[in-house]
């Protein structure tokens, strides 16, 4: 007889239905404590210990001994091997058969010598199949290696998860055995926790949740966990709910394998190249069971790793991405950072990227795949379709702290007016685990509700690696089409941009950079790192340019193509953004150090091998080659190596009084000085300055201040080193605030909510403290000549100080500040303050390729979330008529506010890196105040003169007898930005240019060259030709076009060189 309906409770109802799949209570009789049966403990266990990262081969020849369950093993960042016999009783024929296995640390398992699968209890990978259905004629013994890494998926902080590491931390094996698996019992377990997953989601306004939660318990009813003849009744309950078809109009959830792991963070370099390989190789087992199972895979970086460490496995990834299962995206080296990498750094990302990519999987990526980055530049998306990218995927602004970004699916613009397909998955993750509540999460959030049905879910473990589970794959699956629900498709990257741009017609385009209102600490932090990026992308740029004059010039030389990809592949490893960022631990920013100096050190080395032969190696008394790396003539001044290691101070000109030429050499006999031509441009001249620029008084000092003329700019210091006066000598206009001192030093208090190393919240600004000096302290340093200067001490606090050159050159248009800082703070931020002459709604920033705008009020949330922004080489503020320019050598963290520009210079974070910023630090700013726009008034070139110093090469023999230009380029807009030579480049003979519209206009100009040129033609970023074919060649000039802010690429085919 049937049992008679009964009234349900709705929570007793529910939790009855959690208890009965609860892996807490009740496990005794309810049907998760049915989820295995027999077990047996593995045959023999034994270990080896080691501190090094081993590859397999040698790690399984070395000593193991007896172990057990229970073991204890570390400390952090070492190996453990384990040896893992196993003998499968004979009882257990026809059954699936697992290895139970937990431990602390991340695990891989090793069968006959390949990497199978990686095993993490925070993963939620505790068991291997051994077998679906063991077979009469299986073999009963077998030997395993787990290789188990003594740290976690996020790392070994000490107390949190962001905390530095703790050394010395220990790691357990708490299982090891061999167990039934009862697949019949998963898939019901599966079934009931999506049943009351609706239920809760849909709550008790909703007749589908009831539903849910109905069948839910009458599951329960008809299922005895002790007899599995009564599972396929609950089953068919189960089967029929999912059954119950959505309607036409329902939302499509394109559901994407996806497995987010951070090139370096929380865990040095070399435990990446691990985690990918624990990480895919189970990946890859779910892409064998799951043929529908696509898997979204990024970073170059890291497909290179596996594919020379673990070469198997990359032979399976290759093999999936033809099956359509493996999908490489992203399309650069690895996921950089959004905001302070150069231009030309982020066109290498994607041009090492896609190389890769088509060589190693046979196609580009067609997506832009960035899904953790700290905010977005506004030339990203011109950088995006000259990669051949038109989509792209990000979900980080999620994380805005003040203003919930308005859309989830749009279009975004660029700086230039270049557009992309931008969508953010609408359940503000990347690491989704395919429940309902993210289902439903994913529809109710989604803010382009009525302009597009379709969106993204990316499911999988990460940040640390782990991936996608079976699990996942099958609650997505069951919930393919169920009323109630959206529907959700296993899909690829294509699949979601083909539905999206196929309903694009009522989208929002948003212009300009996505700026994230978070993590604007992560401008200033590391202050090392930001230096090292910045001088290692001036290294590479001088390198590759001296490389292809080389090239031009000499029919011997042999450019270094090779190892320059190298040094490349190493600066862009270095600016993922966990690293040029500074939010990593200490081990990974000393390792990012070490990459900074190979790369000095071989760019220096590539630099003299140029210069040699460039000075075609002749036999001669030495002199030294001056090169100006930079597209228009230079004036400046030059310190000059003497023997015995002291300098000379001389003036650097060309191509007539007071310049060095473009693109240009010059040389000089040592000690003379000498002169700098225009982009590489070779010049000799006499150590005399010009009678009209040697006549400046020297620095004077009265009532304890001091001084600074030039004839363009007057610089008065007061007795403790602020800046009390900066005069445009040719108006007399001041440009320091009335009552106001600029070179103002302040210290905030930097306490943030949570992220240390990557947050400065808005109430920092409450804190601020002048720095004060003491009178007496200012000196006079270089008097007369060429430069004169002056200097100071500052004891910034008890612990900390600072001393300061403040310097002016003859015939230079702004005035330098060399600093040096010994910084023992915790958690305190130095800024330094100049108040200017100048009203204005708006402060101009440079940022790749260009600049932008942003206010200088706090009108609106928009407006006061940017407290703290990012910029490049320099940043502006202009009223009409005048403005004042901020310039910098390597700093990135920026602020105007009002008047007052600022510029951040040291942090004192404690976390995830307990000694960041601690020690000494030498930078560089300069002040520039200009009639006019700051374009017209020359800060661009001005803020490239003060990073890209004047090369003085030691020249082996004779340097061109007279100063030489390769390039100039007509119009003040445009500059040329980078000279190599071309990734294809037959007899090694064509050249690569880069050139850019800075000033925002419509600029027609001609390029000039003095190199024998055969043919133009202007290609995309990945160097493919223009279809249209060569350029007109005039008189070894071409015509060229540029809207503002474009970028343009050039190749150059040379004549072959004369024998």
């Amino acid at each position: 007889m049937a049992a008679a309906p009964a009234l349900k409770h709705w929570r007793t109802t529910l939790e009855r239905v959690e208890k009965f799949v609860s892996p807490l209570y009740f496990t005794d009789c309810n049907l998760r404590g049915r989820l295995f049966g027999d077990s047996c403990p593995v045959a023999e266990l034994s270990s080896f210990l080691t501190p090094e990262r081993l590859p397999y081969q040698e790690a399984v020849q070395q000593d193991f001994r007896p172990a057990q369950v229970g073991d204890s093993f570390g400390p952090t960042w070492w190996t453990c091997w384990f040896r893992v016999e196993l003998t499968i009783p004979e009882a257990w024929v026809g059954q699936e058969v697992h290895l139970r296995w937990e431990s602390d640390g991340e695990g891989l398992v090793w069968r006959d010598g390949e990497p199978v699968q990686g095993l993490t209890k925070e993963g939620e990978k505790t068991s291997y199949i051994l077998t679906d259905k063991l077979g009469e004629k299986d073999p009963r013994s077998l030997t395993l290696y787990v290789e188990v890494a003594c740290n976690g998926l996020l790392g070994a902080g000490k107390g949190s998860m962001i905390a530095a590491p703790d050394p010395e931390k220990v790691f357990q094996v708490s299982r090891a055995e061999l167990a039934v698996f009862h697949r019949d019992v998963y898939k019901l377990l599966v079934d009931l926790e999506l049943l009351l997953g609706i239920a809760k989601g849909l709550g008790e306004d909703n007749q589908r949740s009831f539903q849910a939660l109905y069948t839910a318990n009458q599951m329960v009813n008809v299922c005895d966990p002790a007899q599995p003849e009564t599972f396929p009744v609950a089953q068919a309950l189960a089967s029929k709910f999912f059954g119950q078809r959505g309607g036409e109009s329902q939302h499509t959830i394109h559901a994407l394998g996806h497995c987010h792991i951070d090139t370096a963070w929380l865990w040095p370099f070399k435990e990446t190249v691990r985690k990918c390989a624990r990480s895919w190789v189970t990946v890859v087992q779910l892409m064998e069971r799951n043929p529908e199972f696509i898997f979204a895979c990024s970073q170059a970086q890291q497909l290179e790793w596996v594919r020379s460490h673990y070469p198997g496995l990359h032979a399976r990834l290759q093999e999936f991405a033809c099956r359509g299962q493996f999908v490489p995206v992203g399309g650069t080296w690895v996921e950089m950072d959004g905001n302070l990498p150069s231009g030309e750094s982020m066109v290498r990302q994607f041009l090492q990227g896609q190389n890769f990519f088509r060589q190693e999987f046979g196609k580009i990526c067609s997506e832009f795949w960035l899904p953790d980055t700290f905010g977005y530049s506004a030339q990203l998306p011109q950088i995006m379709r000259s990669c051949g990218i038109k989509r792209f995927l990000t979900q980080k602004l999620s994380w805005n702290l003040v203003n919930s970004f308005p859309h989830h699916t749009f279009f975004w613009e660029g700086l230039d007016g270049s557009q992309v397909l931008a969508h953010f998955p609408p359940g503000d993750s990347y690491g989704m685990q395919g429940s309902v509540e993210e289902v439903l999460k994913t529809v109710a959030k989604n803010r382009d509700k009525g302009r597009t049905n379709h969106s993204a879910f990316l499911f999988g473990f990460g940040d640390g690696g782990g991936g996608p589970t079976q699990t996942m794959v099958d609650r997505l699956k069951r919930l393919c089409n169920t009323d109630g629900l959206p529907r959700v498709q296993l899909s690829s990257p294509e699949q979601l941009f083909a539905a999206l741009e196929g309903h694009s017609g009522q989208l929002c385009t948003w212009v300009g950079e996505l700026f994230l209102e978070l993590h604007n600490g992560t401008y200033t932090t590391h202050a090392q790192i930001k230096k090292g990026n910045r001088e290692c992308e001036r290294i590479l740029h001088d390198v590759e340019l001296l490389s292809s004059l080389a090239l031009a010039r000499s029919a011997q030389f042999l450019y270094p193509a090779a190892l320059l990809q190298d040094l490349w592949r190493l600066l862009l490893l270095t600016q993922f953004h966990d690293v040029v960022t500074g939010s990593c631990i200490q081990l990974v920013a000393e390792e990012a150090m070490c990459h900074y100096e190979d790369i000095r050190s071989h760019g220096n080395t590539l630099l003299s091998a140029a210069a040699a032969a460039l000075c075609a190696g002749e036999p001669g008394p030495e002199g030294l080659l001056i090169v100006n790396t930079l597209p228009w003539k230079r004036t400046e001044v030059l310190a000059l190596p003497r023997p015995g290691g002291a300098h000379c101070l001389g003036m650097s000109w060309g191509e007539g009084p007071g310049h060095c030429p473009r693109h240009g050499l010059c040389s000089c006999p040592r000690p003379h000085l000498t002169t700098a031509p225009a982009a590489p441009a070779a010049c000799v001249r006499s150590a005399r300055a010009p009678a009209d620029l040697a006549s400046r008084p020297p620095p004077t000092k009265t009532d304890g201040s001091v001084t600074l003329d030039n004839g363009i700019i007057r610089v008065r210091l007061d007795p403790t080193g602020r800046l009390t006066s900066l005069v445009l000598v040719a108006s007399g206009r001041e440009a320091i605030a009335e009552g106001a001192v600029g070179n103002q030093f302040v210290l905030f208090d930097d306490v943030p909510l949570y992220w240390d190393a990557w947050d400065v919240m808005d109430y920092h600004l409450e804190t601020r403290k002048p720095v004060l000096g003491q009178a007496g302290t200012l000196a006079v340093g270089t008097e007369g000549g060429v430069r004169g200067s002056a200097w100071f001490l500052l004891q910034i606090s008890p612990n900390s100080r600072l001393s300061q050159e403040v310097v002016l050159d003859v015939g230079c248009p702004y005035v330098r500040f060399h600093t040096e800082v010994h910084w023992h703070e915790a958690h305190k931020f130095l800024k330094v303050e100049f108040p200017a002459r100048v009203r204005s709604p708006q402060a101009t920033y440079e940022v790749q390729f260009g600049h932008l705008q942003r206010p200088t009020h706090y009108n609106t949330s928009w407006d006061w979330a940017r407290f703290e922004v990012w910029a490049h080489r320099w940043m502006d503020l202009s009223e009409h008529g005048f403005g004042l320019a901020l310039l910098n050598d390597c700093k990135y963290g920026a602020s105007v506010r009002g008047n007052v520009l600022s510029l951040s210079l040291l942090r004192a974070p404690k976390s995830p890196d307990a000694t960041v910023d601690m020690g000494r630090h030498e930078f560089t700013y300069a002040l520039m105040p200009h009639k006019g726009s700051f374009q017209d008034a020359g800060v661009i070139p001005a803020a490239y003169s003060l990073n890209f110093p004047l090369l003085a090469l030691p020249a082996p023999g004779p340097a061109p007898a007279a100063a030489w230009s390769a390039f100039s380029v007509s119009s003040p807009a445009v500059v040329l930005e980078t000279v190599k030579q071309a990734e294809t480049s037959p007899q090694g003979r064509t050249l690569l240019l880069r050139l850019y519209e800075a000033h925002g206009s419509h600029s027609d100009c001609w390029l000039h060259t003095s190199l024998p040129v055969q043919e133009a033609v202007l290609c995309d970023l990945l160097e493919r030709r223009d279809p249209a074919g060569p350029l007109l060649l005039q008189d070894n000039r071409l015509k060229l076009a540029f809207t503002p802010f474009q970028v343009q690429s050039l190749l150059l085919v040379l004549q072959p060189p004369p024998n």
